[in-house]
């Protein structure tokens, strides 16, 4: 065991401590009073350890962070990136309040996704200041608040931030077996709207133009451009049409759920759809693409940050795995953008969103000496 990771294993019941406290504050992603109440509280904590803060006002979400230690320091930052939001509404905790099982288990809302992440991110700084090997280069933490809703008001900053980066890592949590992911799939959205002419359907079917029929025709369609096999999906999740049982309906909506592993898929899937014609005369067809995450794609980049990764892993005694996943983070923001990007390092864990939501304590240290290595030890493309 390294000296590095015998440190962090002495700090595991602090880091338990800390954690409980993140999740003790409820942070529902709308509820802006409740979660600038943590925002104030993680300010205060890059604060004491020494960071420049810049507060970024939001007006419906929380507002954003931006820590940043060693800023005049020479070469590009590691940023770190993270989200102080969840999905449980205030009053989750009376229901549900954090506790730890024989196994070593910490049950909590929030406390996978992504208050273990936080945890990381606080205890690693920490622990390098404490030791007095907090690296000379720059080191950024971007805290949001609006993840669980896509990051439709983050997306720009997340952007823009990570664009001066030369490495981002963020802090979703590892799989069930301790592993990172090394790609995600691209999550887009889109609605096909079809607009048809009303006709009664006792007197004149004829003169009606069937706006069901029609997008009915266009969801087979889209249910051809699946290729599971090779990691694109295409589902039609949600489908609207007609007013009453005697009216020929005029207008149809479908909503359509995209997954990709690959850039190439990506674009080739989203070209089809924005193409869509109609099958029936005088039928209009119309597509509006919704927010989307583009692929973080396993390339060659992705593969030789992950062997960096697992290097400096096994230089503090950690075996380190990769993994993937069919839903989106941040990460596919910064991935797409072509900026090194290393995904699910927070600790292990599981029930994201569910009931059974839970952090293995035991991962935490190995977490911090993964990370406080890779700060000191990480080596720019």
């Amino acid at each position: 065991m390294s000296e590095l990771l015998q440190y962090f294993k002495s700090k595991q019941q602090d880091m338990v401590d800390l954690l409980t406290t993140l999740i003790n504050h409820e942070t529902p992603t709308l509820d802006k009073p409740a979660v600038d109440k943590l925002g104030a509280f993680m300010e205060a904590e890059f604060r004491s350890l020494g960071a420049a803060v810049t507060r970024l006002p939001q007006e419906k979400v929380g507002d954003f962070l931006l820590a940043k230690w060693n800023e005049d320091a020479p070469g590009k930052p590691i940023m770190f990136l993270i989200h102080i939001d969840t999905v449980w509404p205030i009053g989750t905790l009376a229901e549900r309040p954090v506790r730890i099982d024989e196994n070593g288990v910490l049950f909590g809302p929030g406390a996978v996704d992504m208050k273990g992440g936080i945890t990381q991110v606080l205890w690693t700084l920490r622990g390098l200041v404490e030791r007095n090997e907090l690296p000379n280069r720059p080191i950024w933490v971007l805290m949001t608040s609006d993840e669980e809703v896509g990051s439709i008001y983050s997306e720009q900053i997340i952007k823009d931030t990570a664009a001066q980066s030369g490495l981002v890592l963020v802090m979703e949590p590892a799989t069930k077996e301790e592993a990172l992911k090394t790609w995600r799939k691209g999550v887009g959205n889109y609605t096909v709207t079809v607009e048809g002419r009303p006709s009664h359907a006792g007197n004149a079917p004829e003169q009606g133009i069937n706006a069901v029929i029609e997008l009915a025709q266009q969801a087979l369609k889209l249910n051809e451009l699946n290729d599971l096999r090779n990691g694109t999906s295409v589902s039609v999740t949600v489908f609207h049409g007609g007013t009453v049982t005697n009216v020929i309906p005029a207008k149809a909506t479908a909503e359509v759920d995209v997954r990709t592993l690959t850039e190439r898929d990506w674009t080739n899937i989203q070209e089809k759809i924005m193409a869509l014609t109609p099958f029936i005369p005088g039928a209009k067809v119309s597509v509006s693409a919704g927010h989307s995450r583009g692929p973080m794609e396993h390339n060659e980049q992705m593969k030789r940050s992950f062997a960096q990764c697992k290097a400096i892993g096994e230089r503090y005694g950690l075996t380190i795995r990769e993994d993937g996943s069919g839903g989106g983070s941040d990460g596919n923001f910064t991935a797409m953008m072509g900026i090194p990007t290393l995904d699910g390092l927070g600790p292990q864990g599981d029930g994201l969103h569910a009931l059974h939501e839970q952090v293995v304590v035991a991962s935490m240290p190995r977490r911090c000496t993964l990370l406080a290595g890779m700060l000191k030890d990480w080596v720019m493309e």
